[in-house]
Formats: structure tokens, C-alpha cells, sequence
């Protein structure tokens, strides 16, 4: 059985965290998120998640098609990206599950099946 840990990243809601101008370039905004998160499967978010770590962006809407990236697994959500994320966190059994939202519906699905919860700020250095 795979032990290590999984951090599950709600793109939509970590992009829509920063007031940066992301609605004009939903795709691009999330690519740049995509990029920023690939050295955390090898460098883990010290100091609450050490590596290794398996990192899964989940995307949806305009973001449907940012591909994945070495140390990113993108999974687009075929509907709701809040129930692709619940779906990631059901299947992934007993092993550490993160999940970074500040959705506060999602942060209840999710630590119901035993994930922790992150807010978005978590992610930056």
C-alpha cells in the first residue's frame, strides 16, 4: 500500500485566493499555480509535510486543460472540481491526505473522510 502522503490542490479556489488579475487568464493563472507546486513532491512543505509527497492539481472550467508536469498530476474534474477533489481523497484509503482550500463546504467533505485542510496561504513560501 502507497504511503505517501497525497497533497490534493482545489485550483479554481487557491487561484481565486489572490487578487491578481487571474480572471482575465483562468488557464495561464493556473499553469503558473501548476508550476509553483512542482518542486513539493521532492521538497514537501516544511514543516508540516515533509517529502516525499505525490502532488495532484485538480482543475476545472477554463483551467480544464492545463496539462500536468513532471511532480504534478493535473485531474481535470469532469463536473464539479469540489467532487473530483472528495473523489481523490475517498480513493486514496488510509494514507496522509492534504487538501488545500479555503472552501469551507470542501473542508467538511474532506476532513468527514479523514483528510486534513490547508488554506491557500499554506502553499506560499
Amino acid at each position: 500500500m502507497d504511503q505517501t502522503p497525497l497533497l490534493i490542490v482545489d485550483a479554481a479556489n487557491v487561484v481565486g485566493s489572490r487578487p491578481n488579475g487571474w480572471w482575465r487568464d483562468r488557464a495561464g493563472a493556473t499553469a503558473r499555480l501548476r508550476d509553483t507546486l512542482a518542486p513539493l513532491g521532492e521538497r514537501g512543505v516544511p514543516p508540516d509535510l515533509p517529502p516525499s509527497v505525490e502532488v495532484v492539481l485538480v482543475v476545472e472550467g477554463a483551467a480544464r486543460d492545463v496539462p500536468g508536469v513532471d511532480g504534478v498530476r493535473v485531474v481535470p474534474a469532469d463536473g464539479s472540481g469540489d467532487d473530483a477533489v472528495v473523489d481523490l481523497v475517498a480513493r486514496a484509503g488510509d494514507r496522509r491526505r492534504v487538501v488545500v482550500t479555503a472552501d469551507r463546504e470542501l473542508r467538511d467533505r474532506v476532513t468527514a473522510l479523514g483528510a486534513e485542510v490547508r488554506g491557500p496561504r499554506w502553499l506560499r513560501p
